[in-house]
């Protein structure tokens, strides 16, 4: 995981190591890293705004010795990831569902994104850990576009031991989620899990269709879906839901065969909102919280 963009880091670092920290000599090294983090998947305005944040820290900086020097660059780059990974705006998802349930209200929440992502597998896996955690949950099949959508999705219901409601194929996206948040409220279900069609970020039908879902469905969390191994469409995606629904946070599916890394990094810094859990398998027990640190340590290696 992350393999290249930890080359890239560690190279860096020797580079720095080695040179005296004058804004010449830096802007030559940052200008060659900046290539390296776009190379690995890092959005353009990402791979700007570390270089940025490098060159503002370390400019002109006196440092004696050498091992001093390694410390303070690796803490440097520590803490300029750290903030990008760390959105200001945090989400605590079973907290959420807790304080739903607390209140006799079922939690909705709806999942975006485009085909291929692993969108609905995701949710299975979400599924699971709120089973497992005690909370009762219905999944809602709103993708009655695509060919085997409700099959699909059937199955996880079925191996879950959940309920499930759906519609014919190509009937109103919207209806299925209303039902599906009147069927919770009326059986004192905890979640509401509902699944969407995988629309293209620049289909303006479908994503009036998908406004259409949310506004009904009067979701409490909005998240997008991405896959994490198609790098800055990944990113151009999450920036695309986010404008026109509004998300709250996201889900990055395959981490677990992502060398380049660069969508984990791209993703929270352009939408501004947290990356909830990260895809690491395909069984139901492969979805992990997210964890800042746990990434960071990742890419620049624990000390």
């Amino acid at each position: 995981m992350f393999e290249r963009l930890q080359e890239s880091f560690a190279k860096l670092v020797k580079k720095i190591t080695e040179v005296e920290l004058k804004p010449e000599d830096l802007k030559s090294l940052l200008w060659e890293f900046k290539l390296s983090l776009i190379e690995n998947d890092v959005a353009v305005t990402v791979a700007d705004h570390i270089c940025d944040e490098i060159e503002k820290r370390l400019s002109g900086l006196r440092v004696k010795r050498l091992a001093d020097r390694r410390s303070l660059i690796k803490d440097t780059l520590r803490k300029v990831l750290l903030e990008i990974l760390e959105p200001s705006e945090k989400i605590d998802l079973m907290e959420i569902v807790e304080r739903k349930r607390r209140s006799r209200k079922p939690c909705v929440i709806v999942f975006v994104g485009i085909n291929g992502t692993g969108k609905t597998t995701t949710i299975a896996k979400l599924a699971h850990i709120l089973l497992n955690n005690n909370y009762s949950v219905v999944l809602a099949c709103s993708d009655t576009f695509r060919a085997g959508s409700i099959e699909q999705l059937s199955l996880h219901a079925q191996r879950l031991g959940v309920p499930m409601i759906k519609h014919q194929y190509g009937s109103d996206a919207a209806a299925v989620a209303y039902d599906a948040v009147q069927y919770a409220e009326a059986r004192g279900i905890n979640v509401v899990l509902i699944d969407t069609a995988g629309r293209m970020q620049t289909n303006k039908n479908l994503l009036s269709e998908m406004e259409k879902i949310i506004r009904v469905a009067d979701p409490d969390l909005v998240i997008f879906v991405g896959d994490s191994l198609s790098g800055n469409d990944a990113v151009l995606q999450a920036e695309e839901f986010n404008k026109s629904v509004h998300i709250d946070g996201s889900i990055l599916t395959k981490m677990d065969a992502d060398a380049k890394g660069g969508a984990a990094i791209s993703v929270t810094y352009v939408t501004k909102k947290p990356v909830l859990y990260v895809g690491t398998g395909q069984g139901y027990g492969d979805l992990e919280p997210f964890n800042p640190e746990t990434i960071v340590d990742r890419i620049l290696g624990k000390d």
